[in-house]
């Protein structure tokens, strides 16, 4: 008999990739979506499949599954900058409200769970490259901190839901990632390079484009998530999901317009408020206990990315 999974944020950039993964893997897949960020363009090659079945609900609301649901991934949340501090009310209600409405279902169910959290979680960090011992160093009332505490209190409701009510939960930190399906207006570093390259637009650079990133290509990170949610019982995270490939934005926008062969030059602004110097994580835990690697170079991944931009 086919296990089921529920994925909340389906229609999302990286949910609609786990989507594609575990129907292709055999499960049949529900997907949860309130289209905040999230778009049907993602999804719309689903729609036939018997293996996927697709509900448009807002999780911040209490909600029902009338089937038996055995693993639960949690991905609903705004995650760049400009959707999640469109209304920081909502990303914080998102991030507790939304994730202990999942957590009951996974309790009914008896489900594993796992939970999206964010290299967000550790601020600004003093300690560098980040591992999963590091508590951060978070502005908590910045304009960021919706997002970074809100994903820091998910995950301290996580573990306690779990120990609570003595069931599997698991938490991954997702360093970032790019891919298709990224959209053009979110303002992620890596679209906005690509969009703006291939327009022969100026090419937004923030602070002196010295401030460092470790970006993974998405199917690296759904090998990770996958790894994770089928990890020994008892490993319940945080574990850092990733790349170590560590890289600088003023390095990356170059590298993008050298792999477009764009006109655009490359412009400096104001860093925006507690935006991260460095950013590198540490994959010495996910290396361990998932024998993860990341396997796709930056080239590799820019190129499949700025491919898909083109055509969409």
């Amino acid at each position: 008999m086919k296990k089921s999974i529920l994925i909340t944020g389906a229609a999302g950039f990286i949910g609609s990739h786990l989507c594609d993964k575990f129907i292709g893997d055999g499960f049949n897949v529900i997907g949860i979506d309130n289209f905040y960020t999230g778009s049907l363009n993602n999804i719309c090659h689903l729609k036939n499949n018997s293996c996927f079945k697709f509900i448009e609900t807002d999780i911040t609301k209490p909600f029902e599954i009338n089937e038996h649901i055995d693993y639960i991934l949690n991905f609903a949340c705004p995650a760049s900058p400009v959707a999640y501090q469109k209304d920081p009310i909502f990303t914080l209600n998102t991030c507790f409200n939304g994730v202990l409405n999942a957590l009951e279902i996974a309790k009914k169910n008896k489900a594993i769970f796992l939970q999206a959290s964010t290299s967000e979680v550790y601020g600004d960090p003093l300690e560098h490259p980040q591992k999963e011992s590091y508590w951060g160093n978070v502005n908590p009332c910045g304009v960021r901190s919706c997002y970074d505490e809100g994903k820091r209190v998910g995950e301290s409701l996580v573990f306690d839901f779990g120990r609570q009510n003595n069931f599997e939960v698991k938490v991954i930190r997702i360093f970032n990632t790019y891919g298709p399906r990224m959209d053009r207006q979110d303002g992620r570093v890596v679209s906005n390079f690509i969009v703006q390259a291939l327009n022969n637009e100026p090419i937004t650079v923030y602070g002196k484009g010295d401030q460092t990133r470790s970006i993974c290509y998405v199917s690296d990170l759904v090998s990770g998530i996958d790894k994770m949610l089928f990890s020994a019982a008892g490993f319940r995270g945080p574990v850092n999901l990733g790349s170590d490939f560590e890289i600088t934005i003023e390095d990356l926008a170059k590298k993008v317009i050298e792999l477009t062969g764009s006109k655009s030059k490359i412009v400096y602004e104001k860093l925006p408020s507690d935006d991260p110097k460095k950013r590198r994580a540490d994959l010495t835990l996910a290396r361990k206990k998932l024998g993860y690697e990341p396997k796709i170079s930056i080239d590799e991944g820019l190129k499949k990315t700025i491919d898909f931009f083109k055509q969409s």
